[in-house]
């Protein structure tokens, strides 16, 4: 066989993870076929409906849900997740629109204009910070388009790619995976208020926002004293032989002015943030904020539609284009729901959660809490998307936090840390290798680079878990 050949055959056979429809529609094939195996049984519950956690009994026979009886359920489950799934849609929308109208990258290009004669530790600072608030609060994929910017702007300073990394993905990634309203679909699902963590969530991105720094600086501090530190050294980086074309500097500097329609803009869409969060502290009612936010995500996309001067047919086709979008994601939701009837109508759940649980009965809720937040990072690993992770686990982790006496929002606390940081290195992740690929770095080195710091953000997560949990934190 011809080196050609032998490439060829180990491409073929390379591993690719199978798409999310097949998996989701496979686990619920899985879920059936346990029914038919799982003792069923159930925990008593009070007045109220709360499970009982140290009241379990076992039916006796089996409650089998057959594969055509899971598929019977599944317009169940959409129509049961409807109200989550048509607030994600126009959540979805309502950013399609926002980012359409490039005051994101004006902001971004404004501010690297400002910043470019400033100190080189203060620059890298505030370009950091600014990109861990635009992954923290709109943060998507799509942020993928500030790389080569990164790589330009790290050219300039003779810095490495893996810097270049540092100041784009690295941190739109930790901002992504610990802010304040990535979590409002996870939120959702567990029955708990949206963004009711806020103030908590915020406070814990600028922690790990800082921490992050720390590494990034630190490690540009190493290479500027001796450039063979550099893990890309042996790739071929070298300072002395970086250059900025005069069209690359222009790229870096082309906004002079951030225009008043860009801050109306931003304005609006970190505004409806605020009125998210002071709507159930002002009037005491939690119960209108997916209402209240569905009817703020229209109003902020015709807004900023408007302000970004689109027609009114430009507008409609950006909020049609968001809402394709998040389709499948709506869809998923409703899977996760028919995963979710098919347990309790298999009286299965009940015996899973009793049996998992069980050994934990004995032990600190703190201790729980921080196997929770382990489990989720693992399982990030192979399924980064949060919204597919949330599909598949909450089903499964709310009944385990009721039998725990866990609040649920710390069980959403712990979702948000095991989703976050494995996100850093995850190969599934088309963000991160994507990211890569653009800024030259092998995939191997920035591994390494960034492994440590996801192992330390993961201890101190532990440790924060710990402290919620002891303290009786609830959400604030």
């Amino acid at each position: 066989m011809s080196t050609a050949q032998a490439l060829k055959t180990q491409q073929k056979k390379k591993f690719k993870m199978p798409h999310l429809f097949w998996i989701m529609m496979g686990l619920l094939v899985v879920a059936s076929l346990l029914t038919y195996v799982i003792p069923a049984g159930e925990f008593a519950t009070d007045a109220n409906g709360n499970i009982l956690g140290d009241q379990f009994h076992y039916l006796g026979h089996q409650t089998p849900v057959s594969i055509w009886d899971m598929l019977m359920l599944i317009l169940n489950g959409l129509v049961n997740s409807g109200t989550v799934i048509w607030t994600v849609l126009s959540t979805g929308a309502m950013t399609a629109v926002v980012m359409s109208t490039g005051a994101i990258d004006e902001l971004l290009n404004w501010s690297i204009y400002k910043l470019k004669d400033k100190s080189e530790n203060l620059l890298i600072t505030i370009m950091f910070v600014l990109m861990v608030y635009l992954g923290g609060f709109g943060g998507t994929d799509a942020l993928i388009a500030v790389v080569p910017i990164g790589v330009i702007f790290c050219k300039k300073l003779k810095l490495d790619p893996i810097c270049a990394m540092g100041v784009t993905t690295y941190a739109t990634l930790i901002g992504f995976g610990t802010g304040p309203t990535k979590q409002f679909i996870t939120q959702m699902m567990m029955g708990v208020p949206v963004y009711g963590a806020f103030f908590t969530m915020f406070i814990s991105m600028n922690f790990f926002m800082l921490v992050g720094l720390f590494f990034l600086l630190r490690y540009k501090n190493k290479i500027r004293k001796d450039p063979t530190k550099s893990l890309m050294w042996d790739e071929g980086w070298n300072p002395a032989k970086m250059t900025v074309s005069a069209e690359e500097e222009a790229q870096l500097t082309k906004g002079t002015t951030l225009s008043w329609r860009t801050i109306l803009i931003l304005a609006l869409f970190l505004g409806q943030y605020g009125i998210l969060v002071a709507y159930p502290l002002i009037t005491g009612d939690t119960g209108s904020i997916m209402t209240l936010m569905t009817a703020l995500a229209i109003v902020v996309a015709v807004a900023a539609g408007f302000l970004g001067k689109f027609s009114f047919d430009k507008i409609g086709d950006e909020i049609a284009k968001g809402l394709q979008s998040m389709v499948f994601v709506g869809f998923v939701i409703g899977l996760a729901m028919v995963m979710s009837l098919v347990m309790t109508e298999g009286h299965i759940i009940h015996t899973i959660v009793y049996v998992i649980t069980r050994p934990l009965m004995m032990l600190p809720k703190s201790i729980a809490s921080i196997g929770m937040t382990a489990v989720i990072s693992v399982v990030n690993l192979i399924i980064p998307s949060a919204t597919s992770k949330a599909a598949i686990l909450v089903p499964i982790i709310k009944p385990i936090a009721e039998t725990l006496s866990l609040d649920p929002n710390l069980a959403v606390q712990a979702f948000q840390y095991g989703d976050g940081f494995t996100n850093l290195f995850s190969p599934f992740l088309g963000w991160t290798i994507g990211s890569c690929v653009m800024a030259g770095v092998p995939y191997p080195k920035w591994f390494k680079w960034v492994f440590p710091k996801v192992l330390l953000f993961l201890a101190l997560s532990f440790v924060i878990m710990f402290l919620l949990t002891e303290s009786g934190w609830t959400a604030f």
